[in-house]
């Protein structure tokens, strides 16, 4: 089965799909706050599940690097109103130093193509 890749350069690629799966590379946002750069990120996510082809209730699994854990609590509220009812997928979130010292929070997305 073919791979097709989006937005691809020398490094990665935006956009990976294949049989049937689509697998985003890591999306981070813009703002100050852990709320600004949260609500632009998951914008970001559903974008980028838009040019794939797929949607957030098709996402399988998400895993989320948080800057530092005390932004748990404010993610969660955000993250939790962003998730259709019924499609929470597998998810694992933890602490890490992201590649720009402003971030504070990263979303890597795993998800099915939509029927």
């Amino acid at each position: 089965m073919a791979i097709e890749r989006i937005g691809t350069n020398e490094r990665s690629s935006k956009i990976v799909k294949h049989n049937g799966i689509v697998y985003l590379s890591g999306q981070v946002g813009d703002g100050e706050s852990i709320a600004e750069q949260t609500h632009d990120c998951l914008g970001r996510v559903d974008a980028a599940l838009a040019l794939a082809g797929s949607s957030r209730e098709h996402i399988l699994q998400a895993t989320v690097w948080l800057s530092d854990m005390s932004y748990f609590a404010d993610f969660n509220t955000i993250w939790n109103e962003w998730v259709p009812t019924g499609h929470a997928p597998a998810r694992a979130c933890g602490e890490a130093k992201l590649a720009r010292e402003i971030l504070k929070v990263e979303v890597i997305v795993t998800a099915a193509l939509a029927d």
